[in-house]
């Protein structure tokens, strides 16, 4: 049957577990983010000269390669490197931005003979006095009293093959720190979502660790009370008390059709929880009901105060245990709740079992608690963690007392 902690791990983006390109959707927002900033200061640039159309029309080339370029890195890591550490990967990336910037480069210098020239003048003051104005490859320099000179540059393709080889070196360069800093961010970005995704997991696995603690703590609780229970019932029937027996297993019905239909992994109010426990102490005082009295001590305003459930269960049944049955004397069990300063809540099962020794050595050392009291400490570090505490001790007049702090969590 699938369990919370199941439907958690589903419900999150795996970065990997689908195949080696199962982040595409990372770096296809990588790929088109960094060229549409890039085209948008193309755009901004384009629009401050007198020829916009011709400077994008010219510069779409470039943007259409640099995209596929971009993919084409994006490849070379998952396929080169798709699960291996993070400096593997930037090493594939690295040499893939090389040659991404060698290939585009290489179709920059090709494709200048193809581009549209543009109509745009540059006119500038040379320090001489001249006036230079360049128009595409045509530079003229206006000189006083003389006539203009015009010089004609040539294209990359008309130079000899080692000043375009350092034109297109030069480009290279340009372009790497481009799809450096692009294969920068996507690493980034991925292994930022490796990490989310591993922490989202040590969550769902720890709390579905903490769940499974919770329902084996919570199930050690009725076998360990339907055992005295039933010890009980056998001591009724054999002491010839027919009526009590049959009243006590109506009760015990009805408070294990209630606890049993309780969610193992669920809080329920303080007011529930103390309802739980009537019904119990109800089925102790079927036998012992002269000698149990019980107070129950609960302000209205801590009612609503969240526990786990059942959590006062082996409280109150080894103040019944080692209290009521150890004692020949009427004993009273308060059950009672207060607010702390610091934003917690105390709780305390106390039992008086008569009168104080008369002297330290007449004083008998309190009997072991067993499993009730390790029970009640592990759920609460499960469910609070530090933030609740269990102590319990003898009080000096022969009593015994277990004071348990909570923090405030209210009911919705």
């Amino acid at each position: 049957m699938p369990t919370k902690a199941d439907a958690m791990f589903d419900a999150q983006p795996a970065v990997h577990r689908s195949g080696r390109f199962a982040d595409w959707p990372i770096a296809l927002k990588a790929v088109f983010g960094f060229w549409f900033l890039y085209l948008l200061t193309v755009v901004a640039r384009a629009f401050l000269g007198t020829d916009p159309m011709t400077v994008l029309q010219n510069k779409g080339l470039t943007v259409i390669a640099g995209v596929f370029l971009t993919g084409g890195i994006y490849l070379a890591v998952r396929l080169l490197a798709p699960d291996g550490p993070v400096r593997r990967q930037a090493v594939v990336a690295g040499l893939a931005s090389l040659v991404a910037a060698s290939l585009m480069a290489a179709l920059l210098v090709g494709a200048e003979d193809h581009m549209k020239v543009s109509s745009e003048e540059f006119r500038f003051q040379a320090n001489e006095g001249f006036v230079v104005i360049q128009k595409g490859q045509q530079i003229r320099i206006e000189r006083h009293a003389a006539d203009p000179l015009i010089l004609t540059m040539p294209r990359v393709n008309d130079l000899q093959r080692s000043e375009r080889l350092r034109i297109a070196a030069d480009t290279c360069v340009v372009w790497l720190f481009f799809f450096a800093a692009w294969s920068a961010f996507y690493l980034a970005a991925v292994s930022q979502a490796r990490a989310l995704q591993l922490q989202r997991r040590a969550a769902a696995a720890e709390a579905a660790a903490q769940g499974a603690q919770v329902r084996a703590l919570r199930y050690q609780v009725n076998p360990h009370f339907l055992f005295n229970t039933l010890n009980s019932l056998s001591s009724l029937v054999m002491t010839g008390r027919p009526q009590e027996a049959e009243t006590m297993i109506l009760r015990l019905s009805n408070f294990f059709r209630t606890s049993l239909s309780l969610d193992p992994q669920a809080d329920v109010t303080l007011a529930e929880e103390i309802d739980l426990q009537r019904d119990y102490l109800d089925i102790e005082k079927v036998r012992f009901p002269r000698r149990l009295k019980v107070v129950i001590d609960v302000p209205p305003e801590l009612a609503a105060v969240r526990l786990p459930a059942l959590i006062l269960q082996p409280i109150v049944e080894n103040a019944i245990k080692y209290g009521v049955s150890a004692s020949r004397q009427r004993v009273v069990l308060t059950v009672s709740a207060r607010a702390l300063p610091d934003e917690r809540v105390e709780i305390a099962v106390t039992n008086s079992c008569g009168s104080p020794p008369r002297n330290a050595r007449d004083r008998q050392p309190p009997v072991s608690t067993g499993l009730g009291l390790a029970n009640v400490r592990q759920r609460l570090v499960a469910r609070f963690g530090n933030a609740a505490d269990c102590q319990f001790g003898a009080l000096p007049d022969g009593g015994f007392q277990v004071l348990m702090q909570v923090p405030v969590t209210l009911d919705d």
